[in-house]
């Protein structure tokens, strides 16, 4: 069967989710769901498949091998162009959820909340917020080809998001926001080399490596964001309590780490004072 031969490739150049990966290939080649395959494999075409068992025995990042990935209840187009989405990002989104219900609870929302995602990409939490909260988002990448995908996202999903080409270190966009967003940079340039190679050899440097970009946000959030709304981060799991330290010194305050499914510190937040 085509799936064991691919796995058997895969794993052979070390991906440890081979037969995973390769369910995922074929699946994709034949466009059916993974369930689905064991009725369906016997019908693929080898020469579709093996291209792309190609790539990602190189180490591609599957999502780009694919062109597309799962975010929440979203399939985003995929490309080298900005990060793929991970499973991580997703609680941001859902600590958003859950700051902006409390934002509005016991009260008549008149207009939908306004949030800044800053670092935008593919447009993820932009859209993931636009979808599931009917927020006013504003995307924000200094990327111009990132912007370019989070475009063609927006337009694919049929989802209202603005995109701006900025860098954050020389100003936000003028607020006030309800909440600002951001899976910044935050591996720094010393641990790079350590990463896996579908991170280190294709995702883009630019999003990976912070060369600052954390602590101007957290300084700069404050001048966007409305009284007591937050700003919301991702974070390196070895790195999320020295970012409470920064937020804490900044003057935000109500500053508290939540983790990931995995256990491990991911998300940083706190509340303009």
């Amino acid at each position: 069967m085509i799936v064991e031969r691919a796995a058997a490739t895969l794993a052979e150049h070390g991906i440890e989710t081979a037969r995973t990966d390769a369910e995922w290939i074929v699946a994709h080649v034949l466009g059916v769901t993974r369930a689905e395959l064991v009725a369906q494999s016997h019908k693929v075409d080898d020469r579709a498949v093996w291209p792309l068992v190609e790539r990602r025995a190189r180490r591609e990042p599957l999502a780009y091998v694919l062109g597309e990935w799962g975010f929440r209840r979203l399939t985003l187009r995929c490309d080298p162009r900005a990060l793929v989405p991970r499973p991580e990002t997703e609680i941001v989104v859902e600590r958003c959820l859950e700051l902006l219900r409390k934002s509005v609870s016991g009260s008549e929302p008149q207009t939908p909340p306004r949030v800044l995602d800053v670092g935008t990409g593919t447009g993820a939490i932009a859209l993931a917020l636009a979808d599931e909260a009917g927020a006013d988002v504003v995307g924000l990448d200094a990327s111009e080809d990132a912007l370019a995908l989070a475009h063609e996202n927006a337009e694919r999903l049929g989802l209202d998001v603005e995109l701006l080409h900025g860098d954050l270190r020389d100003g936000l966009p003028p607020g006030p926001f309800d909440l600002v967003v951001s899976n910044p940079p935050y591996v720094r340039a010393g641990e790079l080399d350590a990463l896996e190679p579908e991170v280190r050899d294709w995702e883009p440097r630019a999003a990976l490596v912070d060369e600052g970009q954390t602590w101007a946000l957290v300084r700069a959030a404050r001048d966007v964001l409305r009284s007591r709304a937050p700003l919301v981060l991702e974070a390196h799991e070895e790195h999320a309590h020295a970012l409470t330290r920064d937020l804490a010194e900044a003057g935000y305050t109500a500053v508290r780490i939540t983790q990931d499914l995995a256990g491990r510190d991911r998300v940083v937040e706190g509340l303009k004072a």
